[in-house]
């Protein structure tokens, strides 16, 4: 199979890495946004952009309020997909797997990164419900701020989950659309990778 190039290598999440570290380049903001689609119990489609923050060995990290929909929905699937898309380098990455939630160490190490503000917006946001005025947020807002100081702790609510793939793939645009694709799959977690040339 002729994966050369930006295509090549054996480890999906290393040719992961590599894509984001050259988005990160050419990117003007947020190279590292993908679009989060979850299903509810009927099985309607919710999708959203989130931040991924970290790409594991075997998995991808993002964070949120637990008590947000797209939370709810992902407890209660344990699975999503997302697409990251860099229009500028006319790439893009596609996942599909399982989810499970992020330890508390690793949480509040990811949480004692962010800035304050973020920190303390965290605890005054009920994210996804129903907001009267944008001044009941800004007094929630103060009101942590009053509580916590400089040193909020992470909420209960607010935590990190990992999508781990069962399928990837990386698309590359080519000439008169004639794009590049290969798709990963493997059936468990611990079977091995099968890449596969798609059409474009």
């Amino acid at each position: 199979m002729d994966r050369t190039g930006i295509f090549s290598g054996d480890d999906p999440f290393a040719l992961a890495r590599d894509w984001l570290a050259l988005a990160r380049t050419e990117e003007i903001n947020d190279s590292n946004a993908m679009a989060l689609s979850t299903v509810d119990p009927d099985g309607m489609p919710n999708v959203r952009i989130v931040l991924l923050k970290e790409i594991e060995e075997g998995a991808f990290v993002f964070y949120t309020n637990f008590n947000s929909v797209k939370a709810h929905e992902l407890d209660s699937s344990g699975k999503a997909a997302f697409v990251m898309h860099w229009k500028s380098l006319r790439r893009q990455v596609r996942a599909r797997g399982l989810i499970s939630r992020v330890d508390d160490a690793k949480a509040d190490k990811y949480y004692n990164s962010r800035s304050l503000k973020s920190r303390l917006g965290a605890w005054a946001s009920d994210q996804s419900q129903p907001l009267d005025c944008r001044e009941t947020l800004e007094n929630a807002l103060e009101v942590a701020t009053q509580k916590y100081g400089d040193t909020p702790p992470r909420p209960p609510f607010w935590g990190g989950f990992r999508l781990i793939p069962l399928e990837m793939e990386f698309w590359a645009d080519g000439d008169a659309r004639l794009h590049n694709r290969f798709k990963w799959v493997r059936d468990t977690i611990e079977t091995p990778w099968r890449v596969t040339r798609l059409n474009p």
